[in-house]
């Protein structure tokens, strides 16, 4: 799979609301998953909401988004990320580049999905996200 840019943006309960919404906007397939599919609920409150989505738009869009887990801050105008994914190893290196001088918020590393993911803050304060899918 080619390496992909797009916005991944977090939401605060509304994230079903907000996607079902876009595609019905830019049309195309969503896929979503809950915290509880994932076997990653905190409780009640949040199983039922999504841990990952996912719109393909047949121009060629995608957009991600997620709820924001419990015991994570949801901040309106700093829920937005830059989300870099696929199975290029390339992407380890552009996580390494965007890691110097900022700030890693989660190591680059094995997840419950069989992915290596890690988030980094820029120097510049933005959020990046990258996943390196295993081929």
């Amino acid at each position: 799979m080619a390496s992909r840019l797009n916005p991944y943006i977090q939401f605060d309960g509304k994230a079903r609301e907000a996607m079902e919404f876009y595609q019905s906007v830019f049309g195309g397939e969503l896929t979503s998953s809950t915290f509880a599919e994932f076997g990653a609920s905190s409780g009640p409150d949040d199983e039922n909401q999504l841990m990952h989505s996912q719109l393909e738009t047949p121009s060629g869009f995608t957009l991600m988004a997620s709820d924001t887990p419990q015991g994570m801050s949801y901040n309106p105008g700093q829920n937005i990320s830059v989300s870099l994914s696929g199975d290029d190893e390339e992407l380890r290196g552009y996580y390494e580049k965007l890691a110097d001088g900022g700030e890693v918020t989660a190591p680059l590393e094995k997840q419950m999905w069989g992915d290596e993911f890690g988030m980094v803050t820029d120097k510049f304060g933005i959020n990046w996200m990258v996943n390196i899918g295993q081929s």
